[in-house]
């Protein structure tokens, strides 16, 4: 069946799909009635595989739509997603669409119930956080016959629309900054990444860039949960007992930078001389810190911006460029001596 006219999808379809009467599809979707497991499982495994959320509006048409914009970020106690949604109120606030957000925990599973959820009070649109989902994710997003816009990440291909930075080049560009100033021996901090893609493409783009310089990355350490702070602190000052002729640490997110650097402060090294530091994502909390450090501004409220103003403009049925690659800059702070 083509998905290309965006047309929601109906319970003839997954009747069609599954070989039974739409009234069965119904009563196996609402839980209702004398259904045969193996029938309930036929139109259970249709659905997924269609990507059909039903309708919980009762009594509306199928196509009807509620003033909602679904939000699905993978978490609200990383200072990077609250920006996010700043932009996507500020760009709303006008209209009479209103966010709504879910949560996902960097968790495929999570994430499709979320959508699962979200998608069936038939919002206007939905705001989603990065290019990776599992594959009922994707058919949920593919079939909705909504705006779809996915948000961060542009190294890949996106249901519909995307809107963010290529982490890859921001990888390399910051690779490239370093061994133009003179740094060569370079150790690497972040969180595990199995489903922090964003934070693995920069550190492919950033090895990669290093390996077309001749250079490796002479020492990395990773960590998941625990305050980002405290772990910069504690990674920082292992890797540096560990490999202690590096002249350069990079960090996968300004926290642990932060922690790192205060680490490095009070035991007198001599910043960016002596080693030279980076973090992503340009957060402002860290403005007051002795010194300024190294990073590049991850674009997130303009991400949520341009994000919510495509939603608008399909709504109201306008053309509008639906793929937006931002291009962050990056700081040198205090802790990256000019080449």
């Amino acid at each position: 069946m083509s998905r290309q006219d965006h047309r929601p999808l109906t319970l003839r379809d997954v009747s069609e799909a599954s070989g039974v009467s739409e009234m069965t599809v119904s009563r196996v979707l609402r839980n209702r009635g004398d259904v045969s497991d193996a029938t309930r499982a036929r139109v259970l495994q249709a659905a997924k595989r269609l990507g059909y959320v039903p309708n919980k509006i009762a009594g509306a048409l199928a196509s009807s739509r509620v003033n909602l914009v679904a939000v699905v970020i993978p978490s609200l106690s990383n200072m990077v997603f609250p920006e996010v949604l700043a932009g996507i109120s500020q760009a709303l606030d006008e209209t009479p669409l209103q966010p709504v957000v879910g949560v996902t925990d960097y968790s495929p599973e999570k994430e499709e119930k979320v959508l699962y959820e979200m998608l069936s009070w038939r919002p206007s649109g939905v705001i989603v956080a990065g290019l990776e989902h599992s594959d009922a994710a994707r058919a949920m997003l593919a079939a909705s016959g909504i705006p779809v816009v996915e948000i961060m990440d542009t190294d890949g291909t996106p249901v519909d629309a995307m809107v963010g930075i290529s982490h890859r080049r921001a990888g390399r560009e910051m690779a490239e900054a370093i061994l133009a100033a003179g740094y060569r021996r370079i150790g690497f901090m972040g969180t595990k990444m199995p489903m922090d893609h964003r934070a693995r493409k920069r550190f492919e783009g950033f090895t990669q860039a290093l390996a077309r310089g001749g250079i490796e990355v002479a020492d990395q350490e990773f960590y998941s949960g625990g305050s980002a702070l405290a772990k910069g602190r504690e990674m920082t000052a292992a890797m540096m007992a560990r490999t202690p002729d590096l002249d350069f640490l990079y960090y996968s997110n300004d926290m642990i930078g932060a922690g790192g650097l205060l680490w490095l402060l009070e035991q007198g090294y001599d910043i960016p001389g002596r080693i030279g530091l980076a973090g992503f994502n340009g957060v402002e909390l860290l403005q007051g810190l002795p010194r300024q450090l190294a990073t590049m501004d991850a674009c997130r409220a303009e991400i949520g911006r341009h994000a919510a103003r495509i939603v608008m403009a399909r709504v109201a049925g306008h053309v509008v460029d639906s793929h937006v690659v931002l291009k962050p800059v990056i700081s040198r702070g205090d802790t990256l001596r000019r080449g």
